[in-house]
Protein backbone atom coordinates (compact mmCIF):
# COMPACT_ATOMS: atom_id res chain seq x y z
CA UNK A 1 0.00 0.00 0.00
CA UNK A 2 1.37 3.36 -0.95
CA UNK A 3 1.37 5.71 1.98
CA UNK A 4 1.46 9.47 1.58
CA UNK A 5 2.56 11.86 4.35
CA UNK A 6 0.19 12.23 7.27
CA UNK A 7 -1.62 15.40 8.23
CA UNK A 8 1.10 16.66 10.54
CA UNK A 9 3.82 16.13 7.94
CA UNK A 10 1.71 17.85 5.27
CA UNK A 11 1.02 20.85 7.51
CA UNK A 12 4.68 21.26 8.38
CA UNK A 13 5.68 21.02 4.75
CA UNK A 14 2.95 23.50 3.76
CA UNK A 15 4.10 26.04 6.34
CA UNK A 16 7.70 25.69 5.16
CA UNK A 17 6.64 26.21 1.56
CA UNK A 18 4.58 29.31 2.34
CA UNK A 19 7.37 30.81 4.41
CA UNK A 20 9.74 30.49 1.48
CA UNK A 21 7.52 31.91 -1.24
CA UNK A 22 8.82 35.46 -0.66
CA UNK A 23 12.51 34.57 -0.24
CA UNK A 24 15.15 32.39 -1.91
CA UNK A 25 14.61 28.73 -1.28
CA UNK A 26 16.76 27.19 1.43
CA UNK A 27 17.44 23.48 1.90
CA UNK A 28 14.83 21.80 4.06
CA UNK A 29 16.43 19.32 6.44
CA UNK A 30 13.47 16.95 6.36
CA UNK A 31 12.41 13.85 4.50
CA UNK A 32 9.51 15.70 2.90
CA UNK A 33 8.27 15.25 -0.64
CA UNK A 34 9.86 17.46 -3.25
CA UNK A 35 7.62 17.88 -6.30
CA UNK A 36 9.49 16.98 -9.44
CA UNK A 37 8.04 19.93 -11.34
CA UNK A 38 7.34 22.82 -8.97
CA UNK A 39 5.83 24.88 -11.77
CA UNK A 40 3.67 22.07 -13.11
CA UNK A 41 0.05 22.59 -12.24
CA UNK A 42 0.56 26.24 -11.33
CA UNK A 43 -2.38 28.47 -12.09
CA UNK A 44 -2.01 31.30 -14.55
CA UNK A 45 -2.37 33.85 -11.79
CA UNK A 46 0.74 32.49 -10.19
CA UNK A 47 -0.88 30.82 -7.21
CA UNK A 48 0.51 27.39 -6.59
CA UNK A 49 -1.91 24.49 -6.95
CA UNK A 50 -0.22 21.42 -8.38
CA UNK A 51 -3.05 19.12 -7.34
CA UNK A 52 -5.38 17.47 -9.81
CA UNK A 53 -8.81 18.99 -10.19
CA UNK A 54 -11.71 16.76 -9.19
CA UNK A 55 -12.44 15.61 -12.79
CA UNK A 56 -8.73 14.98 -13.36
CA UNK A 57 -8.49 13.05 -10.10
CA UNK A 58 -11.41 10.84 -11.06
CA UNK A 59 -9.94 10.09 -14.48
CA UNK A 60 -6.50 9.32 -13.07
CA UNK A 61 -8.04 7.16 -10.35
CA UNK A 62 -9.87 5.03 -12.91
CA UNK A 63 -6.81 4.68 -15.13
CA UNK A 64 -4.50 3.85 -12.22
CA UNK A 65 -7.05 1.32 -10.97
CA UNK A 66 -6.81 -0.36 -14.37
CA UNK A 67 -3.02 -0.15 -14.19
CA UNK A 68 -2.94 -1.86 -10.80
CA UNK A 69 -5.32 -4.48 -12.13
CA UNK A 70 -3.00 -5.20 -15.07
CA UNK A 71 0.01 -5.23 -12.73
CA UNK A 72 -1.49 -8.18 -10.92
CA UNK A 73 -2.73 -9.81 -14.11
CA UNK A 74 0.86 -10.09 -15.31
CA UNK A 75 2.11 -10.99 -11.83
CA UNK A 76 -0.18 -13.99 -11.33
CA UNK A 77 0.11 -15.24 -14.92
CA UNK A 78 2.98 -17.54 -13.94
CA UNK A 79 1.34 -19.07 -10.82
CA UNK A 80 -1.78 -19.85 -12.88
CA UNK A 81 0.29 -21.47 -15.61
CA UNK A 82 2.78 -23.19 -13.30
CA UNK A 83 1.21 -26.66 -13.47
CA UNK A 84 0.76 -26.61 -17.25
CA UNK A 85 4.29 -25.29 -17.85
CA UNK A 86 5.80 -27.79 -15.40
CA UNK A 87 4.14 -30.61 -17.33
CA UNK A 88 5.19 -29.13 -20.69
CA UNK A 89 8.85 -28.60 -19.77
CA UNK A 90 9.19 -31.43 -17.20
CA UNK A 91 9.94 -29.24 -14.17
CA UNK A 92 9.80 -30.66 -10.66
CA UNK A 93 8.58 -28.72 -7.61
CA UNK A 94 12.01 -27.29 -6.83
CA UNK A 95 12.38 -25.97 -10.37
CA UNK A 96 8.85 -24.53 -10.32
CA UNK A 97 9.68 -22.88 -7.00
CA UNK A 98 12.81 -21.37 -8.55
CA UNK A 99 10.80 -19.81 -11.38
CA UNK A 100 8.06 -18.55 -9.05
CA UNK A 101 10.54 -17.09 -6.56
CA UNK A 102 12.67 -15.38 -9.23
CA UNK A 103 10.01 -12.67 -9.54
CA UNK A 104 10.58 -11.64 -5.93
CA UNK A 105 14.37 -11.53 -6.35
CA UNK A 106 13.82 -8.72 -8.82
CA UNK A 107 10.88 -7.19 -6.97
CA UNK A 108 12.91 -6.57 -3.82
CA UNK A 109 15.66 -4.65 -5.63
CA UNK A 110 13.74 -1.59 -6.82
CA UNK A 111 11.33 -0.64 -4.01
CA UNK A 112 13.38 2.16 -2.44
CA UNK A 113 15.03 3.43 -5.62
CA UNK A 114 11.62 3.44 -7.34
CA UNK A 115 10.20 5.78 -4.71
CA UNK A 116 13.26 8.05 -4.81
CA UNK A 117 13.28 8.22 -8.62
CA UNK A 118 9.56 9.00 -8.66
CA UNK A 119 10.07 11.88 -6.24
CA UNK A 120 12.69 13.36 -8.55
CA UNK A 121 11.25 12.90 -12.07
CA UNK A 122 7.58 12.12 -11.42
CA UNK A 123 5.67 9.00 -10.42
CA UNK A 124 3.61 8.94 -13.62
CA UNK A 125 6.78 8.71 -15.73
CA UNK A 126 8.17 5.85 -13.66
CA UNK A 127 4.83 4.04 -13.86
CA UNK A 128 4.64 4.26 -17.66
CA UNK A 129 8.30 3.40 -18.23
CA UNK A 130 8.06 0.29 -16.08
CA UNK A 131 4.64 -0.76 -17.41
CA UNK A 132 5.72 -0.52 -21.03
CA UNK A 133 8.75 -2.70 -20.24
CA UNK A 134 7.00 -5.37 -18.16
CA UNK A 135 4.09 -5.49 -20.64
CA UNK A 136 6.50 -6.10 -23.52
CA UNK A 137 8.42 -8.82 -21.67
CA UNK A 138 5.19 -10.57 -20.62
CA UNK A 139 3.78 -10.54 -24.16
CA UNK A 140 7.07 -11.84 -25.56
CA UNK A 141 7.60 -14.53 -22.91
CA UNK A 142 6.13 -17.45 -24.93
CA UNK A 143 8.34 -16.51 -27.91
CA UNK A 144 11.44 -16.14 -25.74
CA UNK A 145 10.93 -19.50 -24.04
CA UNK A 146 11.03 -21.34 -27.37
CA UNK A 147 14.19 -19.59 -28.58
CA UNK A 148 16.39 -22.19 -26.98
CA UNK A 149 16.41 -25.41 -25.01
CA UNK A 150 17.17 -23.73 -21.65
CA UNK A 151 13.50 -23.18 -20.87
CA UNK A 152 14.00 -23.02 -17.11
CA UNK A 153 16.75 -20.40 -17.32
CA UNK A 154 14.86 -18.25 -19.82
CA UNK A 155 11.68 -18.29 -17.76
CA UNK A 156 13.59 -17.52 -14.57
CA UNK A 157 15.29 -14.51 -16.20
CA UNK A 158 11.98 -13.30 -17.63
CA UNK A 159 10.25 -13.38 -14.24
CA UNK A 160 13.27 -11.76 -12.57
CA UNK A 161 13.13 -8.83 -14.99
CA UNK A 162 9.37 -8.43 -14.52
CA UNK A 163 9.94 -8.36 -10.77
CA UNK A 164 12.52 -5.57 -11.15
CA UNK A 165 10.13 -3.52 -13.27
CA UNK A 166 7.07 -4.04 -11.06
CA UNK A 167 8.97 -3.26 -7.87
CA UNK A 168 8.75 0.48 -8.59
CA UNK A 169 4.96 0.55 -9.03
CA UNK A 170 3.65 1.11 -5.50
CA UNK A 171 6.44 3.49 -4.44
CA UNK A 172 5.68 5.47 -7.62
CA UNK A 173 2.00 5.58 -6.66
CA UNK A 174 2.95 6.87 -3.20
CA UNK A 175 5.03 9.64 -4.74
CA UNK A 176 2.41 10.55 -7.33
CA UNK A 177 -0.44 10.73 -4.83
CA UNK A 178 1.58 12.79 -2.36
CA UNK A 179 2.21 15.38 -5.08
CA UNK A 180 -1.07 15.37 -7.01
CA UNK A 181 -3.87 14.36 -4.62
CA UNK A 182 -5.08 16.56 -1.80
CA UNK A 183 -4.55 15.05 1.61
CA UNK A 184 -8.26 14.99 2.36
CA UNK A 185 -8.84 12.82 -0.73
CA UNK A 186 -5.66 10.74 -0.67
CA UNK A 187 -6.88 7.84 1.45
CA UNK A 188 -10.00 7.23 -0.65
CA UNK A 189 -8.04 7.60 -3.89
CA UNK A 190 -5.47 5.04 -2.87
CA UNK A 191 -8.00 2.63 -1.42
CA UNK A 192 -9.83 2.71 -4.75
CA UNK A 193 -6.67 2.21 -6.78
CA UNK A 194 -5.48 -0.46 -4.35
CA UNK A 195 -8.51 -2.64 -5.04
CA UNK A 196 -6.96 -3.20 -8.46
CA UNK A 197 -4.71 -5.81 -6.85
CA UNK A 198 -7.68 -8.01 -5.96
CA UNK A 199 -9.52 -7.16 -9.18
CA UNK A 200 -6.48 -8.07 -11.27
CA UNK A 201 -5.99 -11.36 -9.45
CA UNK A 202 -9.72 -11.99 -9.83
CA UNK A 203 -9.75 -11.19 -13.55
CA UNK A 204 -6.71 -13.32 -14.29
CA UNK A 205 -8.04 -16.10 -12.07
CA UNK A 206 -11.18 -16.26 -14.20
CA UNK A 207 -10.06 -15.22 -17.68
CA UNK A 208 -6.63 -16.81 -17.26
CA UNK A 209 -8.10 -20.15 -16.26
CA UNK A 210 -10.40 -20.12 -19.30
CA UNK A 211 -7.58 -19.12 -21.65
CA UNK A 212 -5.33 -21.78 -20.16
CA UNK A 213 -7.94 -24.48 -20.67
CA UNK A 214 -8.98 -23.41 -24.19
CA UNK A 215 -5.81 -22.03 -25.81
CA UNK A 216 -2.85 -23.10 -23.66
CA UNK A 217 -0.50 -21.30 -21.28
CA UNK A 218 0.92 -19.03 -23.98
CA UNK A 219 -2.40 -17.21 -24.36
CA UNK A 220 -2.34 -16.11 -20.70
CA UNK A 221 0.92 -14.21 -21.23
CA UNK A 222 -0.24 -12.71 -24.53
CA UNK A 223 -3.48 -11.54 -22.91
CA UNK A 224 -1.96 -9.77 -19.89
CA UNK A 225 1.06 -8.36 -21.74
CA UNK A 226 -0.86 -6.86 -24.66
CA UNK A 227 -3.52 -5.35 -22.40
CA UNK A 228 -0.76 -3.65 -20.38
CA UNK A 229 0.72 -2.13 -23.54
CA UNK A 230 -2.75 -0.95 -24.57
CA UNK A 231 -3.13 0.74 -21.16
CA UNK A 232 0.22 2.50 -21.59
CA UNK A 233 -0.87 3.74 -25.02
CA UNK A 234 -4.10 5.28 -23.68
CA UNK A 235 -2.26 6.83 -20.73
CA UNK A 236 0.23 8.49 -23.07
CA UNK A 237 -2.42 9.59 -25.56
CA UNK A 238 -5.07 11.02 -23.25
CA UNK A 239 -3.48 11.87 -19.88
CA UNK A 240 0.06 13.03 -20.61
CA UNK A 241 1.48 15.55 -23.05
CA UNK A 242 4.64 15.03 -25.10
CA UNK A 243 6.88 16.89 -22.65
CA UNK A 244 5.75 14.64 -19.79
CA UNK A 245 6.40 11.48 -21.80
CA UNK A 246 9.93 12.30 -22.95
CA UNK A 247 12.51 11.85 -20.21
CA UNK A 248 16.04 13.11 -20.96
CA UNK A 249 18.89 10.89 -19.79
CA UNK A 250 20.27 13.69 -17.64
CA UNK A 251 16.96 13.83 -15.74
CA UNK A 252 17.19 10.10 -15.09
CA UNK A 253 20.75 10.51 -13.84
CA UNK A 254 19.69 13.33 -11.52
CA UNK A 255 16.77 11.28 -10.31
CA UNK A 256 19.00 8.38 -9.36
CA UNK A 257 21.40 10.63 -7.42
CA UNK A 258 20.79 11.46 -3.77
CA UNK A 259 21.53 15.00 -2.69
CA UNK A 260 22.79 15.81 0.77
CA UNK A 261 19.54 17.50 1.71
CA UNK A 262 17.38 14.53 0.71
CA UNK A 263 19.20 11.88 2.71
CA UNK A 264 16.93 9.96 5.04
CA UNK A 265 17.92 9.74 8.73
CA UNK A 266 17.88 5.96 8.80
CA UNK A 267 20.21 5.80 11.81
CA UNK A 268 17.73 7.71 13.92
CA UNK A 269 14.68 5.82 12.69
CA UNK A 270 16.26 2.40 13.03
CA UNK A 271 17.08 3.00 16.68
CA UNK A 272 13.35 2.91 17.41
CA UNK A 273 11.83 -0.44 18.41
CA UNK A 274 8.38 0.42 16.92
CA UNK A 275 10.01 0.95 13.53
CA UNK A 276 11.55 -2.52 13.63
CA UNK A 277 8.25 -3.95 14.88
CA UNK A 278 6.30 -2.64 11.89
CA UNK A 279 9.06 -3.69 9.48
CA UNK A 280 9.14 -7.26 10.83
CA UNK A 281 5.34 -7.44 10.78
CA UNK A 282 5.18 -6.05 7.23
CA UNK A 283 7.81 -8.40 5.83
CA UNK A 284 6.08 -11.35 7.52
CA UNK A 285 2.67 -10.42 6.11
CA UNK A 286 4.03 -9.65 2.63
CA UNK A 287 6.06 -12.86 2.39
CA UNK A 288 3.16 -15.10 3.41
CA UNK A 289 0.87 -13.30 0.96
CA UNK A 290 3.43 -13.90 -1.81
CA UNK A 291 3.71 -17.58 -0.82
CA UNK A 292 -0.05 -18.13 -0.97
CA UNK A 293 -0.32 -16.18 -4.22
CA UNK A 294 2.37 -18.37 -5.78
CA UNK A 295 1.36 -21.82 -4.55
CA UNK A 296 -2.41 -21.87 -3.95
CA UNK A 297 -3.28 -22.49 -7.64
CA UNK A 298 -0.90 -25.46 -7.72
CA UNK A 299 -2.28 -26.80 -4.42
CA UNK A 300 -5.86 -26.84 -5.71
CA UNK A 301 -4.90 -28.22 -9.09
CA UNK A 302 -2.95 -31.14 -7.62
CA UNK A 303 -5.10 -31.85 -4.55
CA UNK A 304 -8.43 -31.54 -6.40
CA UNK A 305 -7.58 -32.35 -10.05
CA UNK A 306 -11.23 -32.50 -11.15
CA UNK A 307 -12.07 -29.03 -9.82
CA UNK A 308 -12.62 -26.01 -12.04
CA UNK A 309 -9.74 -23.54 -12.06
CA UNK A 310 -11.96 -20.48 -12.18
CA UNK A 311 -13.47 -21.40 -8.79
CA UNK A 312 -10.31 -21.49 -6.69
CA UNK A 313 -8.64 -18.76 -8.74
CA UNK A 314 -11.59 -16.36 -8.38
CA UNK A 315 -13.54 -16.88 -5.15
CA UNK A 316 -10.76 -16.10 -2.59
CA UNK A 317 -9.90 -12.82 -4.30
CA UNK A 318 -13.54 -11.93 -4.73
CA UNK A 319 -13.92 -12.19 -0.94
CA UNK A 320 -10.80 -10.07 -0.37
CA UNK A 321 -12.31 -6.91 -1.91
CA UNK A 322 -15.19 -6.36 0.58
CA UNK A 323 -13.02 -7.67 3.43
CA UNK A 324 -10.41 -4.97 2.80
CA UNK A 325 -13.07 -2.25 2.65
CA UNK A 326 -14.66 -3.60 5.84
CA UNK A 327 -11.37 -3.40 7.71
CA UNK A 328 -10.99 0.28 6.84
CA UNK A 329 -14.55 1.03 7.94
CA UNK A 330 -14.15 -0.80 11.25
CA UNK A 331 -10.80 0.84 11.93
CA UNK A 332 -12.25 4.33 11.46
CA UNK A 333 -15.24 3.44 13.63
CA UNK A 334 -13.06 2.18 16.49
CA UNK A 335 -10.96 5.34 16.51
CA UNK A 336 -14.00 7.62 16.30
CA UNK A 337 -15.48 5.82 19.30
CA UNK A 338 -12.43 6.56 21.43
CA UNK A 339 -10.20 3.51 20.99
CA UNK A 340 -6.49 4.30 21.05
CA UNK A 341 -4.86 4.32 17.62
CA UNK A 342 -2.32 1.61 18.48
CA UNK A 343 -5.07 -0.56 20.02
CA UNK A 344 -7.05 -0.33 16.80
CA UNK A 345 -3.97 -1.14 14.70
CA UNK A 346 -3.23 -4.21 16.80
CA UNK A 347 -6.83 -5.45 16.65
CA UNK A 348 -6.74 -5.21 12.86
CA UNK A 349 -3.40 -7.01 12.80
CA UNK A 350 -4.61 -9.84 15.03
CA UNK A 351 -7.34 -10.49 12.48
CA UNK A 352 -5.05 -9.97 9.46
CA UNK A 353 -2.17 -12.17 10.62
CA UNK A 354 -3.55 -14.24 13.50
CA UNK A 355 -7.06 -15.32 12.52
CA UNK A 356 -6.05 -15.69 8.86
CA UNK A 357 -3.30 -18.12 9.91
CA UNK A 358 -5.87 -20.36 11.59
CA UNK A 359 -7.71 -20.67 8.29
CA UNK A 360 -4.38 -21.26 6.48
CA UNK A 361 -3.76 -24.26 8.74
CA UNK A 362 -7.28 -25.50 8.04
CA UNK A 363 -6.59 -25.52 4.28
CA UNK A 364 -3.95 -28.21 4.70
CA UNK A 365 -6.13 -30.40 6.92
CA UNK A 366 -9.23 -30.82 4.78
CA UNK A 367 -10.02 -33.26 2.01
CA UNK A 368 -13.13 -31.39 0.87
CA UNK A 369 -12.82 -29.05 -2.09
CA UNK A 370 -15.67 -26.82 -0.89
CA UNK A 371 -14.18 -26.46 2.60
CA UNK A 372 -10.74 -25.79 1.13
CA UNK A 373 -12.16 -22.95 -1.00
CA UNK A 374 -13.96 -21.52 2.06
CA UNK A 375 -10.80 -21.70 4.19
CA UNK A 376 -8.66 -20.17 1.43
CA UNK A 377 -11.20 -17.39 0.91
CA UNK A 378 -11.27 -16.61 4.64
CA UNK A 379 -7.46 -16.66 4.83
CA UNK A 380 -6.94 -14.37 1.82
CA UNK A 381 -9.85 -12.11 2.75
CA UNK A 382 -8.78 -11.58 6.35
CA UNK A 383 -5.26 -10.70 5.23
CA UNK A 384 -6.84 -7.51 3.90
CA UNK A 385 -7.10 -6.34 7.52
CA UNK A 386 -3.33 -5.81 7.40
CA UNK A 387 -4.02 -2.64 5.39
CA UNK A 388 -5.69 -1.13 8.47
CA UNK A 389 -2.99 -2.45 10.78
CA UNK A 390 0.70 -2.38 9.96
CA UNK A 391 0.30 -0.61 6.61
CA UNK A 392 -1.29 2.41 8.29
CA UNK A 393 1.03 2.18 11.28
CA UNK A 394 3.93 3.13 9.01
CA UNK A 395 2.18 6.46 8.51
CA UNK A 396 1.55 6.77 12.25
CA UNK A 397 5.24 6.40 12.99
CA UNK A 398 6.80 8.48 10.20
CA UNK A 399 4.26 10.42 8.12
CA UNK A 400 6.96 12.48 6.43
CA UNK A 401 8.97 9.39 5.42
CA UNK A 402 6.15 6.87 5.13
CA UNK A 403 6.72 6.07 1.45
CA UNK A 404 10.41 5.31 1.78
CA UNK A 405 9.95 3.45 5.07
CA UNK A 406 7.21 1.33 3.50
CA UNK A 407 9.56 0.65 0.59
CA UNK A 408 12.20 -0.64 2.99
CA UNK A 409 9.67 -2.86 4.76
CA UNK A 410 8.30 -4.15 1.46
CA UNK A 411 11.83 -4.89 0.28
CA UNK A 412 12.27 -7.08 3.34
CA UNK A 413 8.94 -8.72 2.57
CA UNK A 414 10.00 -9.47 -0.99
CA UNK A 415 13.31 -10.93 0.20
CA UNK A 416 11.59 -13.17 2.72
CA UNK A 417 9.01 -13.94 0.03
CA UNK A 418 11.79 -15.32 -2.16
CA UNK A 419 12.91 -17.59 0.65
CA UNK A 420 9.40 -18.71 1.58
CA UNK A 421 8.26 -19.39 -1.99
CA UNK A 422 11.36 -21.47 -2.72
CA UNK A 423 11.26 -23.16 0.70
CA UNK A 424 7.62 -24.08 0.13
CA UNK A 425 8.56 -25.88 -3.08
CA UNK A 426 11.38 -27.65 -1.28
CA UNK A 427 9.06 -28.75 1.55
CA UNK A 428 6.50 -30.13 -0.90
CA UNK A 429 9.20 -32.03 -2.78
CA UNK A 430 10.79 -33.38 0.41
CA UNK A 431 7.72 -34.25 2.46
CA UNK A 432 5.21 -34.92 -0.31
CA UNK A 433 2.63 -33.01 1.74
CA UNK A 434 1.08 -29.57 1.44
CA UNK A 435 0.50 -29.34 5.19
CA UNK A 436 4.08 -28.20 5.77
CA UNK A 437 3.55 -25.21 3.46
CA UNK A 438 0.58 -23.91 5.44
CA UNK A 439 2.46 -24.51 8.69
CA UNK A 440 5.25 -22.32 7.27
CA UNK A 441 2.74 -19.58 6.42
CA UNK A 442 1.23 -19.66 9.91
CA UNK A 443 4.61 -19.67 11.65
CA UNK A 444 5.90 -16.63 9.73
CA UNK A 445 2.62 -14.76 10.30
CA UNK A 446 2.64 -15.44 14.05
CA UNK A 447 6.25 -14.30 14.33
CA UNK A 448 5.44 -10.93 12.75
CA UNK A 449 2.22 -10.56 14.74
CA UNK A 450 3.89 -11.21 18.11
CA UNK A 451 6.66 -8.73 17.32
CA UNK A 452 4.11 -6.05 16.48
CA UNK A 453 1.94 -6.76 19.53
CA UNK A 454 4.91 -6.47 21.88
CA UNK A 455 6.83 -3.52 20.39
CA UNK A 456 4.30 -1.74 18.18
CA UNK A 457 3.50 1.92 18.94
CA UNK A 458 1.63 4.71 17.17
CA UNK A 459 3.61 7.74 18.34
CA UNK A 460 5.62 9.66 15.75
CA UNK A 461 9.35 8.91 15.63
CA UNK A 462 10.20 11.35 12.80
CA UNK A 463 10.17 14.48 14.95
CA UNK A 464 12.30 17.46 14.04
CA UNK A 465 15.01 16.40 16.44
CA UNK A 466 15.47 13.21 14.44
CA UNK A 467 16.25 15.09 11.24
CA UNK A 468 19.96 15.60 11.52
CA UNK A 469 22.53 15.61 8.77
CA UNK A 470 23.91 12.07 8.57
Amino acid sequence: MALGPGKTGAQVYGSELLSHLQQPLQPIARCAHHPHHPDKGMKKDGSGDAFWSRPESRLWTVMLLLGTCLLYCTRVAMPICAVAMSARFDWDKKQSGLVLSSFFWGYCLTQVIGGHLSDRIGGEKVLLLSASAWGSITALTPLLIYLGSAHLMLMTISRFLIGILQGVFFPALASLFSQKVRESERAFTYSTVGTGSQVGTLVMGGAGSVLLEWYGWESVFYFSGLLTLLWVYFMCKYLLNEKEIIIPFEDLAKGLSISKQSKVPWKQLFKKAPVWAVIVAQLSAASTCFTLLSWLPTFFKETFPDSKGWVFNVVPWLVAIPAGLLSGFLSDQFISQGYKTITTRKIMQVVGSGVSSIFALCIGHTSSFCRAVVFASACIGLQGFNHSGIAVNVQDLAPSCAGLLFGVANTGGALLGVVCVYLAGHLIESTGSWTSVFHLVAMVNVLGLCTFLIFGKAQRVDTDSAYIDL
